[in-house]
Formats: structure tokens, sequence, C-alpha cells
């Protein structure tokens, strides 16, 4: 178990390693060549250009050869904060702007939480304590001493935790109360205010059912047509064309190797780029290079041109899926929040993800399979949280060398020096810990996208949830029940099977001192790491040097990506259920958990106004499984507060707890009915007040037009070869008549063909 000194020992090496992170980051960022890594959300919007161009002196291109930029150091806080969350949520999405809200929600809840039980709590566990005729038995530490293990069974005392227990429950549901209001108004006037979107007037239908000798995009229109007349205008049909992205990929290095050539010889006229013809340019004839790339790229056109009419005429291809469209806000809404058939499972509606959100290659799964799929995924999540005790269980080994060196003693030697041992027992077990839960969040997305999510923004929300999972069962009740059984192993092997859960009642609350080192490995420094972006810069910069030729290839080697919600927020989760947890088991962990959110706020408000670029925005739809995490982690720690008391022989103390969990379900039950409906549908009044709005400001807006191809699938996506068979899958963006049902129609005037075509893009 980690003794102060090896705390001490912890902070002193995540304090130097999080402060060496920050000093680079303060170096490295106003150096011109890593201009695009650390400002590359404003390259993206344009708001910024390389400080390259500003310089005619060589090495100033790459070195910032300024000093009195050196001695600000810090400057990127206050940037950090100077922005409201109004320009946030301009700036970067409403995402965004509540992501940095759970920061601030935690800094709301943990700063008065912190203050009172330590306050009130320490002096109470501390005085005349129980650990110390106990130290013979169990493997304690000063640190203990301050926790409710301290306590002796049976005192008085108890009634001052459950007081304060009762208040802290007071004060988090009055705070999420506040906070579930707030964000469902902000997600509301969100769609009240922003511009139109093509995703409020979409909405996707998927197991439309077969009928015989009628294709697919009939069986549609004649349905909605007939059940909804009134404002259902037409559909885009979606095709099972996940085999054509390999040539779609190819297509894409070729064009892009053809610009390459291009600025080559722009940049030098005299002398024509040239390639040799042989594998990978190594031998062969020379030739011209841009002619060659020319010709390659006109011959994977026509077979891409011959691929995708096999495609379009082949019914097969056309999925049971597709994106319907409606001529207002209200007509959508009740198409997506409504049943369309007395068979539940038939012409099942949904609102459709904005065009950047869909995730095509689950488009073409079966409906019927998902059930199956959802299945098979929760038995392979359960087997990995399984697998997953092993290395938990190596962690608290070495989280808990005291318990091992009484029952193997022969490894007594190498742990009692004094270094390693406060290396060992202080800064190895978080950072093993954070290691070995490098990969599940990758592992956890590719079991969400087997089920069968047609969203990104579903799939992390999907990713996310089963992470939260994974490290409330292997994270906490895994490090608590293997690391008292690690600790306490020698009392364990002595004391009589009555006696066990008394044991464990006491060293539970003794898990905090684990837990102090895994919140400064992980929210220290691993929240330092994020800024300095170590990982994008290597790769960045190895890019530049070998495979960026173009701008494109610039822009996706700069490109960040953005949060990555189904990390970071099951990590969030984790901290509200600790800090709420031993807020009154153990509350010298508050202060670990303070600072990580205010330094992690810092940080992530800085990444988001510089850094990230969002790929979709789902107006805060992650919030619920927030708010209802939080609700979790206090019902978690009511049931441990009682249990812990029930072994301390308090059981007439526990009554009064009994009942705090009850109330805190029915606060969550009475939230989710009140604030939950703003981000599983839309109210249909906000929907006709949008409508009557748009009418009064644009009454001429030509509703198809505004709607033609924003959900074409990507292989339909135009390039220089166009042939008339596309234009089928397309939509006549002049047709004016909102009579016509279909957005999936022939054109047959050759003006009107090129007219499309120019004009339709895949974005």
């Amino acid at each position: 178990m980690a003794t102060l000194a090896d705390i001490g020992v912890s902070a002193a090496i995540n304090i130097l390693t999080a402060f060496a992170f920050l000093l680079a980051f303060a170096f490295l960022r106003i150096q011109p060549i890593n201009d695009r890594i650390y400002f590359p959300k404003w390259y993206i919007t344009g708001g910024r250009t390389s400080p390259k161009k500003n310089t005619e002196n060589f090495v100033g291109k790459f070195v910032n050869l300024n000093f009195r930029t050196y001695l600000a150091f810090l400057d990127w806080m206050p940037q950090a904060i100077r922005m409201s969350e109004a320009e946030i949520i301009n700036h970067a999405g409403l995402d965004s702007a509540v992501f940095l809200r759970i920061y601030i929600i935690g800094l709301k809840i943990f700063v008065p939480v912190t203050v009172v039980t330590l306050l009130v709590l320490i002096p109470v566990n501390a005085w005349s304590g129980i650990l110390f005729f106990l130290k013979k038995d169990l493997v304690v530490s000063d640190i203990d001493k301050l926790s409710i293990s301290n306590v002796p069974p049976e005192s008085i005392r108890f009634f001052v935790h459950i007081a304060l227990e009762y208040l802290i429950t007071l004060w988090v549901c009055f705070l999420l109360y506040k906070e579930y209001d707030n964000i469902s108004t902000m997600r509301l006037h969100f769609f009240a205010s922003q511009e139109r979107r093509v995703e409020q007037f979409t909405v996707v239908v998927r197991n439309v059912p077969h009928t015989d000798g009628c294709s697919v995009a009939d069986s549609v229109d004649n349905f909605f047509q007939t059940n909804h007349p009134d404002h259902y205008i037409g559909h885009q049909a979606v095709y099972d064309a996940n085999k054509f992205t390999g040539l779609m990929r190819k297509r894409n290095r070729l064009q892009n190797g053809l610009e390459y050539y291009q600025l080559e010889y722009e940049k030098h006229p005299d002398k024509k780029p040239t390639i040799k013809t042989g594998l990978c340019g190594l031998w062969g004839h020379k030739v011209d290079a841009i002619e060659c790339y020319r010709h390659m790229i006109a011959e994977l056109d026509e077979i891409m041109i011959s691929e995708r009419q096999k495609l379009i005429k082949d019914p097969k291809c056309i999925l049971p899926v597709a994106f319907l469209s409606f001529n207002s806000h209200w007509g959508a809404s009740v198409c997506a929040q409504t049943h369309q058939s007395k068979n539940p499972t038939l012409w099942v509606t949904s609102w459709a993800p904005e065009p950047r959100d869909v995730y095509w290659e689950n488009l073409s799964i079966p409906f019927v399979s998902l059930s199956i799929r959802k299945l098979i995924v929760l038995s392979l999540v359960f087997a990995l949280i399984f697998f997953y005790m092993i290395p938990i269980a190596f962690v608290q080994s070495l989280a808990n060398l005291e318990g091992l060196e009484r029952v193997v003693p022969f490894l007594r030697p190498v742990i009692e020096l004094k270094f390693i041992k406060s290396f060992l027992q202080g800064f190895l077990p978080g950072l093993a810990l954070k290691l070995f839960l490098y990969i599940v969040p990758a592992i956890l997305m590719i079991m969400s996208k087997t089920e069968g999510c047609i969203a990104l923004s579903t799939l992390e929300q999907k990713a996310a949830s089963k992470y939260y999972y994974f490290m409330l069962v292997n994270v906490f009740l895994g490090s608590i029940v293997t690391g008292a059984a690690f600790e306490q192993l020698n009392s364990f092997l002595r004391q009589p099977p009555s006696e066990i859960p008394r044991t464990i009642g006491i060293a539970i609350p003794m898990k905090a001192t684990f837990f102090m080192t895994f919140i400064m490995v992980d929210g220290w420094a691993g929240i330092a790491s994020e800024i300095l972006r170590l990982k994008a810069m290597v790769l960045y910069h190895l890019k530049n040097m070998t495979i960026v030729k173009t701008e494109r290839d610039r822009g996706k080697a700069m490109d960040p990506g953005g949060v990555d919600y189904k990390q970071t927020i099951p990590n969030l989760q984790l901290y509200f259920l600790l800090g709420i947890v031993y807020a009154v088991v153990s509350p010298v962990l508050l202060p670990f958990i303070l600072i990580f959110f205010a330094f992690a706020y810092l940080v992530y408000r800085h990444q988001i106004i510089n850094v990230y670029n969002q790929q979709y925005e789902s107006a805060a739809a992650f919030w619920p499984h927030v708010h209802n995490r939080i609700i979790a982690s206090l019902i978690i720690s009511h049931f441990l507060l009682a249990g812990l008391l029930s072994t301390k022989k308090a059981a007439k103390s526990t009554p009064l707890l009994a009942i705090l969990p009850i109330l805190t379900y029915a606060f969550h039950k009475y939230c989710q009915r009140r604030f939950e409906p703003a981000f599983r549908q839309y109210p249909l009044e906000e929907a006709m007040a949008k409508d009557l709005l748009e009418k009064n400001t644009e009454p001429d807006l030509n509703i198809k037009a505004y709607l033609a191809d924003a959900y074409l699938h990507p292989i339909f996506q135009s390039f220089e070869k166009e042939e008339q068979e596309l234009v089928e899958v397309r939509v006549d963006k002049q047709q004016t008549q909102l009579g016509s049902s279909t957005l999936s129609m022939h054109i047959e005037d050759v003006e009107d063909i090129l007219d499309v075509i120019s004009e339709v893009g895949y974005e």
C-alpha cells in the first residue's frame, strides 16, 4: 500500500512530468514549423495562414527568432479563457461547449464538497482511531488514518458521515437539475437559431418490406405518398456499394499524384516531370508524369463508370433503406417520431444523422440481423471485461507490496529499497493501469461498429457506454476487490470466514491511495501530454517529409479530428464516481480530483478553440448519458457507505441511508421525464415555429433544390468524367414542382444534365 512518502514521490514525478510537457508545449507551439500542429482549427476555418509566408529569413521559416515570445510561455491560459460560451458554440459547435460544461459542473460539485469534507470529516476520522490497534493484522498507512476505516465500530460519529452523505446528494442533485434544464434549453435554442440544416427535413427509413413486382423506390414512394401526402416530397435511394470504395481510394491517390506533378511543372515550366512505368516507379521507360497520370485516371474512370452502371441497374444493390425528404420541419418530425406500420419492425423511421455523421458501411446491414449482432457484441464485451481482470490484478499486486511480502518474503530485499519501493507503489501502478487501458476504447469502437448503428455520433456513444461499464467493473470495483485481497492477504489467510467482511469493510476505503496515483498519472501528466500533442507532431512531420505532395495531402496530415468522446467522457464519469464515492469515505482524494477538473478544463478549452475540428454535431446528445452516470455514482456511494457501516457494527444507523437511493432514483426518473425528451425527440411546437419563421424569411425557397443530393452516397461524388447513368441517382435541382414524388429520376434534357452534374458534389 502506498504510504504518504510514496504519494509524495508519485506527485513529484507527475508534477515534474506535467511541467516538462507544458514547457515543451510553450516552446514548440511558437515555432513556425509547428504552427499547423497547434493551431489546425484556424487553418481549417481560414482564420490563419502559415507564418512562413511572412518572413524572408530561411531560418525564420522554421524557428521563431523573436525571443520576447519565449518569455510569455503561459499566455495560452488567458487566451483559452477569453472566448465566451456563445463564441465557442459559433466557433466549435454545441457539442464542444457542453463538453466543457461537464468540467465546470465537476468544479461546482467538488469545490464546496472538498472544503466541507476536509474541514469536518478529517478531524472526525482521525480522532481516537482504531487502525493504530489493528496495524499488526492489517496493512495500513498514515493516509488511511484519515478515512472512515479509522472510526471505531458502533461509534456515534458515523452520523456525521450520514449527514454529509445527505448534503452531498442534495447538492449534486440540485446542480444536475439546473444543468439538465440549461443544456436542454441550449439544445432547443441551438435548433431554433441555427441556419436551415438538411437533417431537419430528412428521415431515414429502414427495413422497407419487399413487394413482388415493385422496386424499393416505388414501394417507398407509394407508402409515404399515401401516409404523408402533404409533406413527403421524395427520397434518396441507398446502394450497397462498400466494394466500390477501393476504386475510389485508388482514384483519389492518382488524382493527388496528378496535382503534385502539375504543381511541380508550374514551378519549373522548362522541365517536364517524368516517371518510370515499372513497379513503384523503380524501373522501366520514362514517360511524361502528367500525361501518364491523366491516362491512368481516364482508364480508372471508365472502370468506375462501368461498375456504377452495373450497381445502379442491379435491383439487388438497392438496399431496403432510404433517406426521406419532407417540405417542413413539422412533417419530418411527425414521420421520424411515430410508428408507420401496424408491424413495428417494418418501415422503421428515425431522424437522419447529418450527412457528415452518416456511417455508410452500416447501412448495408440487414435490419433483422441487428438484434443478433447486439447479442454477440454483448457477449464479447463481457468476455473482454472478464479477461481484463488479469492485468488489473497484476496492477494491484504492484500497488500492494507489503501484503505480498508477508506471504512471499523472498521479494523483500529488492522491494525494501526506499526509492524503488516508493516508485513501485506511488507511480508504477497508475502508469501500468493507464497503459493497460490504452487500447480498450479502440476495441470497443470496433465492437460498436459491428452492432450496426448508422451514425458516427451514436457509435461513439455506444462505445463510451461500454467503456464506462468496463471502467466501473475493472478499474473501480476490480481494483477495490483485488486490491483489498492483496493488501490484506495475510489477514485473509489467518482470519475465520466470519471476520472477512469486516476486513473488507476496513480495506475498501484504503484503496483511495491507489486511485490517487492513478489520477496523478492519468489526470495530471496525461492531460499535460494532451496539450503537447507529441504523437500528432511526430506523425505530421513524418508525413510532411514522405507522403505530403499537395495541399490536399497537407490538409489530411494536419487534420486533428475532434474530441475523443468515446474515451474522454467515460474517464470523466470515472472521476465523478471516485469523487462522489470517496467524498465521505476518504476525503483526502478530493483535492487530486479538483486539480484534474481545473487543469483539464483549461487544456480542453485551448484544444477546442485552436486544435479540434469536430467531424459531426449531435447538439449535445451525449449529455443524458453523463447525467445518468453521475446519478449512478450517487447510488453506488449510498450502497457502499451502507455496506461499510454494516461492517462497522453500525447497523442501527444504516436504515437512515436506505431511503437515500430511493429518493435519488426518483429524482433521476423525474429528470428523465422532464428533460430527456428534448434529447430524443423534436417538439412539434418548436418544429411548427421554425417552419413559420422560415416561411416568413424565405417564402420563395425551393426546398427540393436545397435538399438535392445531401445524402447521396460517397461513391457517386462527381469527378471529371461523368455519364448520364449517374443522373438516375441524383436530384433534379431545376425542378420546382413539389408534386413530383421522387428524388431519383431521369432527366431528358442534356443541358439540364450538365447543369445538375456541375452543381452536384458530395460532402
